[in-house]
């Protein structure tokens, strides 16, 4: 059956007009994410933090990896350490992840109230002060609670073991405490949270980045928010923390699985040059 001129005219502007869309919608999809875009981004989003506890991670992240961006992060917070005598104490104490000669006073101990930090202040300290005759038990205690207790003996274990001080673990191994930090995030590896991004980050810092499962890496790139961060909270106060805290464990966990390597400077300031 023959088609009639306007018919064929009409046919052949419907497959061109269909052609010209096949090719401008991929280049309206907005590209997928990808690792290095999503480092720079975390980077750009955190360079002008000034949350006390984040400049310290920043200056781990500078010493590891050598982001410049954060190269005053210690200076800054020295700033800020003077302009907040009200927490002066607590400042100073966690102010030795950054410099291994940090000046402490007596009374700063006190300021540690939680257990959770209780333990990572001993094993931050356990080179100059020794670690309790009980701390095994600590450790077994907050391991058993799960969650930010779990991820905090391991930091805890970290730097126990950059400290060079001896430890008898309590009634489990080195290898259960990764595989129950493993698990937090590998029973659910599609989802994100701050705590599944503390669990892997810990184990990227404690050399187990294999126990993280790949596909959590790249629900972490493809969940990032605009502006370079993770986390979200309906709670302004809450939000303002997991903003900066979930970026930067993020930003931990990409660096590590841009740039592998057998070893990596410690996170803790050491006393060699």
């Amino acid at each position: 059956m023959k088609l009639s001129k306007r018919r064929a005219l009409l046919l052949a502007f419907c497959i061109t007009a269909l052609c010209s869309l096949l090719v401008t919608v991929p280049l309206l999809t907005p590209p997928e994410p990808d690792l290095h875009t999503a480092i720079a981004k975390a980077i750009d989003f955190l360079e002008d933090r000034n949350e006390p506890y984040a400049l310290l991670w920043l200056d781990v992240i500078h010493r590891r990896f050598g982001i410049t961006e954060f190269a005053d992060a210690l200076q800054r917070y020295d700033q800020l350490l003077s302009e907040h005598p009200e927490e002066e104490s607590l400042l100073r104490v966690f102010r030795r992840i950054a410099d291994y000669n940090n000046p402490l006073q007596a009374e700063d101990l006190q300021a540690v109230t939680l257990p959770s930090d209780i333990i990572i202040v001993h094993a931050l300290y356990c080179d100059r002060l020794g670690l309790p005759v009980d701390y095994p038990r600590m450790l077994d205690r907050e391991a058993g609670q799960g969650g930010y207790h779990l991820t905090h003996v391991l930091l805890a274990w970290i730097w126990v073991q950059e400290n060079g001080c001896e430890l008898a673990l309590p009634d489990w191994s080195i290898d259960e405490l990764y595989s129950a930090n493993a698990a937090i995030i590998n029973n659910d590896p599609k989802t994100v949270n701050d705590l599944k991004l503390e669990a892997a980050a810990f184990l990227y810092l404690a050399g187990q980045g294999d126990l993280v499962d790949d596909s959590f890496v790249e629900r972490v790139i493809a969940s990032q928010n605009g502006d370079g961060s993770w986390g979200s909270s309906s709670n302004e106060q809450e939000a303002e923390y997991l903003h900066w805290h979930s970026t930067i464990l993020g930003l931990l966990l990409l660096l590590h699985v841009e740039s592998p390597a057998d070893s990596y400077p410690p996170v803790l300031d050491s006393a060699s040059p």
